[in-house]
């Protein structure tokens, strides 16, 4: 007799996958320069080929030549680096002075739940208040001088500071402190080595977000009552239909907005570094 043969069953082959595909999957460095600078040019591309083609009147929308002409313009004969330097000031001089006072107060919030009962309800009203509700008191209680630019940032960013802020601090991880009052540390030390040091990196974070919301306060701080600031120089083109000004201006607002962002998350993966690590 003849032993029967076992029947050979057939694996089925793992779908293959293309990795710069999957879901999460990171990519390089250098294609993530190449994707992100790519969007850029075909954006430009877009706009020259409405603005250039005559598909958009140049009174609605300036062509990226025009806006170029313009902006060499604003430089050479108009001084606009003097309003570049004043809306950096306005938007930094509001920003470090809302940090400074909702970082601690987000920390002590977050801590102690006593103090986040009595701030917390009226944080959260204040934070949905538009900044720009604000101009009329502000201009009556500081002028139109460069307090009433700042306190409008200030505003804008003082109240999301603090509940973001709160929210980090008190979502620490109890096992650490437990494990601290293990240790024998005393309710101090719980915040000032358990809870500021682990939630550090997310607090710069938090910063680093609420600065880009800063740089969209600015403009409605410099629409009344100001002589200087891209804002200023913004309002001005508009009355003047000058499209090319406009869009010149916003895209200075982008690009300082991006180097300050970079220049924040480049300071953040230096100063807490094991954060970082996967």
């Amino acid at each position: 007799m003849s032993a029967v043969q076992p029947l050979s069953v057939t694996e089925p082959k793992a779908p293959v996958r293309r990795r710069s595909l999957a879901p999460l999957e990171p990519v390089t460095a250098r294609a993530r320069w190449l994707l992100g600078f790519g969007f850029f040019v075909l954006f430009v591309l877009v706009w020259a080929f409405f603005t250039l083609g005559g598909f958009v009147s140049p009174t609605f929308l300036a062509s990226p030549v025009t806006m170029a002409k313009e902006g060499w313009l604003l430089f050479s004969e108009y001084g606009f680096h003097k309003d570049i330097g004043m809306t950096v000031w306005r938007v930094f001089g509001g920003f470090i002075l809302a940090a400074v006072i909702a970082v601690p107060l987000g920390i002590a919030m977050g801590a102690y739940k006593g103090i986040e009962a009595f701030f917390e309800p009226f944080v959260s009203f204040c934070r949905y208040l538009p900044a720009s509700a604000f101009i009329p008191l502000l201009i009556l209680w500081a002028g139109i001088g460069e307090a009433q630019k700042i306190l409008v940032i200030f505003i804008g960013s003082v109240f999301q500071i603090t509940l973001m802020v709160a929210v980090t601090v008190g979502g620490a991880r109890r096992d650490l402190v437990e494990a601290a009052y293990t240790l024998g540390a005393g309710h101090k030390g719980i915040v000032t080595r358990v809870l500021i040091p682990g939630a550090a990196p997310e607090i710069a974070e938090t910063l680093r977000l609420v600065l880009g919301w800063a740089w969209t306060y600015v403009i409605v701080a410099e629409l009344i009552g100001s002589s200087s600031g891209i804002g200023h120089m913004i309002t001005d083109s508009q009355s003047l239909l000058n499209t090319g000004q406009i869009i010149f201006g916003i895209i200075i607002i982008g690009l300082i907005g991006l180097v300050s962002d970079f220049a924040f998350k480049a300071l953040n993966h230096r100063l807490f570094a094991w954060s970082f690590v996967r």
